[in-house]
């Protein structure tokens, strides 16, 4: 945004004096500002209006010289720092069971999470994100990319039994690290959502363990149902191993919060600098008034004009 203005604006105010004097103390003016006032008068009327003219111009340009006019540009210089995040999703069996939301008993806990999951999506701004589906294996459902459409898109088209019926927690982390560690982004975050115990892993939970602890990846798990279904220690165990914190999901509601609390936690960091760029214009007035009154001296000392 440009705006100009002057930056020692009560200073034109000296254009008012020059106008009240001219008026009021003619010959004054004239032997202050211009001593041999006689050697220097005009022969004619023309030469008169002319020398009146070069005479207000020099004196109003270096006037508005001293006023300073500037042109003032700001704008913001905004740096976001986005963050490189995966999603991985539990899509075992066990995800069928229904009453998981109590405004929809129909409704099974897999449709509620890909709902709620969707809705993370949307809410991340300048983040790049991926999804890892697991049951008896885990892969690569999605990269990690800011296409936001393209992640909606594949994580409403997830369906149960893709990938088993069992569950490979360990298995998933680490097609989830390793999807991160090829990322240059400062902050990298993992999501693991899960409603059962590790049952089809060939990795161990000591090196999986192992792996996160040595990782510069921050790892978020949420249990989700009957905490008698899913081992909280574990996803306790893993999360602390991640730095990052361990949450239980009774119904919907409370899945969407945690959810939140994580959009809240991991928020975009925004690094807000304004800048303003001054151009000074004085030095254009200024020639203008230099040279109005060196013509104004030239043609003062003509006599063929």
């Amino acid at each position: 945004m440009s705006q100009f203005s002057f930056e020692h604006p009560a200073l034109l105010g000296i254009l008012l004096l020059f106008i009240v004097c001219s008026i009021w103390c003619k010959e004054r003016s004239r032997a202050l500002f211009f001593p041999h006032v006689k050697t220097l008068m005009a022969k004619s009327a023309g030469k008169s209006s002319l020398l009146s003219v070069l005479k207000w111009v020099g004196i109003t340009a270096a006037v508005i010289a001293l006023a300073s006019p500037v042109i003032t540009k700001s704008y913001s210089n905004t740096k976001k720092e986005g963050r490189d995040i995966v999603l991985i999703i539990d899509s075992s069996d066990s995800m069928r069971q229904q009453g998981f939301d109590p405004s929809d008993p129909w409704k099974n806990k897999f449709d509620v999470v890909k709902e709620v999951v969707g809705d993370f999506i949307e809410k991340r701004e300048n983040d790049r994100l991926g999804m890892v589906t697991f049951a008896d294996i885990a892969f690569i459902a999605s990269p990690l990319t800011f296409e936001k459409k393209f992640l909606t898109d594949i994580t409403k088209m997830q369906e149960m039994g893709m990938a088993g019926k069992r569950t490979a927690i360990n298995d998933a982390i680490v097609q989830s690290y390793n999807l991160l560690s090829k990322s240059k982004a400062s902050s990298k975050i993992a999501i693991l959502l899960t409603d059962g115990i590790d049952n089809m892993s060939k990795v161990a939970f000591g090196d999986v363990k192992s792996l996160i602890e040595k990782r510069d990846i921050k790892l978020y798990a949420i249990g989700v149902g009957d905490a008698r279904d899913y081992n909280a220690q574990y996803l306790q165990a893993l999360a602390d191993a991640g730095k990052g914190l361990a949450f239980g999901a009774q119904d919907a509601t409370t899945l969407s919060q945690i959810y939140e609390e994580i959009d809240k936690l991991e928020a975009t960091k925004i690094d807000d600098k304004k800048i303003v760029q001054h151009t000074y214009l004085y030095i254009y007035p200024l020639f203008l008034a230099i040279m109005s009154l060196l013509l104004f001296i030239y043609f003062r000392n003509s006599k063929g004009v």
